[in-house]
């Protein structure tokens, strides 16, 4: 049995605020700590009015600092947004308030849409220096060097465990290449998932942050105490992931009695192919669903997700997950 460990988006539902979205982001990682989830990743994303994550350091010391063991981290830092000693500086605060217990999961997409990444970042025209920008940031981590000009404070010398992610091949050569960890955006873009772990299995070259290949993926568990609830529940994400391909992301909306009443057969193939990845049921359900997916795809460490609306479900559904994860071992 694989650790396990949760990803959060700080979502903001219908009717909330992101003051209240913070607050059930604490409440949930101090759940999943109680539990035995091994890490809390936020991830970064921008002019969404559903995601609060976008300050994704700030929010990481806010859960880092209500909570005691649990690994707190970014899953991930949108790299092309932020200049590589500008997120040492930051993680490098993070690691130095709360050792031992902070990540740094690095991205190649910008998190949002091309006006916003721009607006973010306005002299940054891709994500072609991605590699270079993740040996700048690693450098920064290093001890300093007689006669380096810039170094990191806080940041330098510090064990601040980095990671790669992707929803492609991209990620995977990379993080192969560097000996980094990789982990893959599977729980909504599944397509590439084999092959990307295939590819980094096969050609990963050991490092000194890391001697084997350590590979994460993300899965979408939505569990209840009866199958129907559950599948109620999910419709939460579905409506959210077909607002956001008809150009309207908006807060995250509660669910529906009848999903097929709101998408197009064309939208709801989209959704199905993105969502593929996806354990939705009662708690037997999601056990044989988890056990299934692990045993296809062996993973290092899972990364569960669950986009719903009513916070008491949502705390429900993970320790519901956790039960099923916990009885594989």
């Amino acid at each position: 049995m694989p650790p396990f460990s949760v990803l959060d988006l700080a979502p903001v539902t219908e009717g909330s605020d992101t003051r209240q979205a913070f607050a059930n982001s604490l409440d949930l990682a101090r759940h999943a700590e109680a539990l035995g989830y091994t890490r809390y990743w936020l991830a970064e994303h921008h002019n969404m009015p559903g995601i609060a994550s976008a300050a994704t350091a700030v929010l990481i010391g806010h859960i880092a600092g209500g909570t005691s063991t649990i690994r707190v981290g970014a899953g991930g830092i949108m790299l092309p947004n932020h200049a590589p000693l500008q997120v040492a500086e930051q993680f490098g605060t993070l690691a130095s308030l709360y050792p031992d217990r902070i990540d740094l999961g690095l991205g190649r997409a910008p998190g949002t849409d091309h006006a916003t990444a721009r607006a973010l970042r306005r002299y940054y025209d891709g994500a072609d220096s991605f590699p270079q920008d993740v040996a700048e940031l690693l450098h920064y981590f290093q001890p300093v060097q007689p006669g380096q000009a810039v170094r990191a404070v806080p940041g330098a010398g510090l064990e601040v465990p980095v990671w790669l992610l992707g929803s492609s091949l991209f990620s995977a050569r990379l993080s192969a290449a560097m000996g980094l960890p990789f982990a893959f955006a599977s729980h909504f873009a599944p397509d590439a998932m084999d092959e990307a772990l295939n590819l980094y299995r096969r050609d990963f070259q050991p490092s000194a942050r890391l001697s084997a290949p350590y590979a994460m993926l993300a899965l979408n568990v939505v569990v209840a105490d009866d199958s129907a609830q559950a599948r109620r529940l999910f419709t939460t994400q579905q409506q959210a992931f077909v607002n956001l391909r008809r150009g309207r992301p908006g807060l995250i909306p509660p669910p529906i009695e009848d999903i097929e009443s709101f998408w197009t057969p064309l939208e709801k193939a989209g959704v199905a192919q993105a969502l593929a990845c996806a354990v939705v049921g009662d708690a037997q359900q999601v056990r044989e669903g988890i056990a299934a997916f692990i045993a296809r795809h062996r993973p290092d460490e899972l990364m569960i997700t669950a986009n719903i609306y009513e916070h008491a479900a949502r705390l429900r559904s993970f320790e519901l997950a956790a039960g099923a994860l916990k009885s594989l071992a």
